[in-house]
């Protein structure tokens, strides 16, 4: 059974854009969200001087690679110190690529050093296996050896670290369950990242298989919505090419990245995903499937009963 957590988002200047800190009710660990240029304010505050993690949030720059963002996670007895080394240019062995730090530290000052190494790198492996962006970390290290009771403690402070995470909008460490994949006669080239997909997700959280078929172009894809992303599965296939004379609309920039990347593959008039492609929205997952602007609220039809995306989702309000 999944409970309810108070979550407690404060906006130290009073803007979204500006110093946000996030705490959950009952846990010691403490957020704190920066931009890079708020950095000055940020050292400021006693946070950045405790023992934690940092993780760093910017975009890859390179317009043919596979993700968009890229993330670099640390750990520190005493954050500031990293941090202000990152924030130096690249010549002078900075980091150019963020834009945004998160730190997480505990609020009664027990976090020790081999705490953070654990987080660290099961934050690393975490950010590989959701292959949603690039990692720069150079290495990924295997978690230190603590005494029984810190794994089960730490465990315990990554599962809250996880929850507060995607409410600031970072979904880079959500990692998607394992779903059953359409039944496609298609080869499936490996995914990028090298590790498996494990997920805590909910089931209740993941919605039955919704289909989109243009038999007329041999297109069949299957999705199904898992949490707050529509995910087209792997194996699933689309239009090899945009076809709407509208190139300008984002979908079309979508399609046109999907297949630089490698999540879409070219096999003679149509594409195959390589792996389960979450999608903010059905429209994004039915227009780069078709190929052309489509509408996914009433595109996506459930696989046994036919019905749209969006009839299913009225089916909760018609029972109330």
């Amino acid at each position: 059974m999944t409970h309810g957590r108070q979550v407690r988002l404060y906006l130290v200047d009073g803007t979204a854009g500006g110093l946000i800190t996030a705490e959950i009710m009952n846990w010691t660990g403490h957020l704190v969200s920066a931009s890079r240029s708020d950095l000055g304010r940020l050292l400021k505050r006693g946070e950045p001087y405790r023992t934690g993690i940092y993780i760093l949030i910017g975009e890859t720059g390179e317009p043919d690679a596979y993700f968009d963002s890229a993330i670099y996670v640390g750990e520190g007895d005493d954050i500031s110190t990293r941090l202000k080394a990152h924030a130096r240019p690249a010549g002078a062995g900075g980091k150019d690529f963020w834009d945004r730090v998160i730190i997480v530290t505990s609020k009664d000052a027990n976090l020790t050093k081999a705490h953070a190494r654990f987080l660290e790198s099961r934050l690393i492996h975490a950010a590989r296996s959701a292959g949603r962006s690039t990692v720069t970390n150079g290495n990924s290290p295997p978690p230190i050896q603590l005494p029984e009771a810190d794994v089960s403690d730490m465990e315990y402070f990554l599962s809250q670290i996880h929850t507060l995470l995607p409410v600031l909008a970072i979904n880079q460490f959500k990692v998607l369950p394992n779903v059953k994949p359409p039944t496609l006669d298609h080869e499936l080239s490996p995914t990028p990242t090298d590790v498996t997909h494990v997920s805590s997700v909910d089931p209740s959280e993941i919605s039955p298989t919704f289909i989109l078929r243009i038999s007329t172009a041999g297109i069949e894809a299957d999705a199904r919505e898992i949490q707050d992303e529509f995910t087209v599965l792997a194996g699933s296939t689309a239009r090899s090419e945009w076809k709407s004379k509208t190139k300008s609309s984002s979908y079309a920039s979508l399609h046109d990245k999907l297949l630089k990347n490698g999540t879409l593959v070219k096999q003679g008039d149509i594409a195959f995903f390589t792996s389960d492609t979450p999608f903010n929205a059905p429209s994004a997952a039915a227009s780069v499937v078709a190929g052309t602007n489509m509408n996914g609220r009433t595109a996506w039809r459930h696989e046994t009963t036919k019905i749209t995306f969006g009839e299913w989702q009225m089916q909760g309000l018609e029972s109330q």
